[in-house]
């Protein structure tokens, strides 16, 4: 049984999830202000975590920063609807996804399916040769990275996009291609989360984020995955 954690002042939501997700198999656990969310979150164990920004204490900003001090548990963000800037703040933090509100609880409880089937890298993972390029090697039944010998720590979001650029080295990717693969065909997306990934990938993975020499940005286009080390511009 997979176990949630929700971090949002809203009794009602609580209720709604726990009604939604105990039928899908899910165990939901919430709390109702930053502070406690924090603690827990970093002192126990979960499969998901749901962060509204807007908390008491605590905001969900503050709350994500700590998460991700502890680890890379997957994290979704309930942001307020039209608040683009914290839909950008909480990705360069390391969320995995967003919803504005109002939402369909229904749309959480695909989104929520949706990080998980993704994050999932224990027994449901399919076996996968390790794939490499540029210095940069990625198993993808074990979920692990390692760039130049040294072992680098990435989200669920940044971990899937680095296989997907992985899998086609040296292959312009266009924003829609990579989202499509990362999120199915037809995700509505925020027009800037696939640049927000990129940049928080390419801050772990290269050693001038100025100049990488691994994600090339083809402007106009997307973006493409270096096959060698080679120093030319980004």
């Amino acid at each position: 049984m997979a176990r949630v954690l929700l971090v949002d002042d809203d009794h009602r939501l609580a209720q709604l999830m726990e009604r939604l997700l105990k039928p899908e198999g899910f165990q939901v656990e919430s709390v109702t202000d930053g502070l406690q969310g924090a603690r827990r979150a970093c002192s126990e164990v979960f499969d998901l975590i749901i962060l509204d920004v807007m908390l008491p204490g605590l905001d969900g900003f503050e709350v994500l920063r700590r998460i991700r001090a502890q680890g890379e548990v997957p994290v979704i963000m309930l942001t307020a609807k039209g608040a683009d800037n914290d839909r950008v703040v909480g990705l360069e933090l390391g969320a995995d996804d967003y919803l504005p509100k109002p939402f369909n609880p229904r749309e959480l409880v695909a989104r929520i399916k949706a990080v998980l089937r993704r994050s999932d890298g224990g027994a449901h993972a399919r076996r996968a040769s390790i794939l490499g390029a540029g210095g940069v090697e990625l198993d993808p039944a074990r979920r692990e990275v390692r760039v130049d010998g040294e072992a680098v720590h990435l989200t669920t979001t940044e971990f899937d996009l680095l296989r997907c650029f992985l899998r086609y080295p040296g292959q312009v990717l266009s924003r829609d291609a990579l989202m499509d693969m990362l999120r199915g065909v037809g995700y509505a997306a925020y027009d800037r989360s696939i640049d927000v990934h990129v940049k928080n990938l390419r801050a772990k993975i290269e050693s001038d984020t100025r100049n990488p020499r691994r994600i090339k940005t083809v402007w106009g286009t997307g973006y493409m995955f270096a096959a060698d080390d080679g120093e030319d511009d980004g």
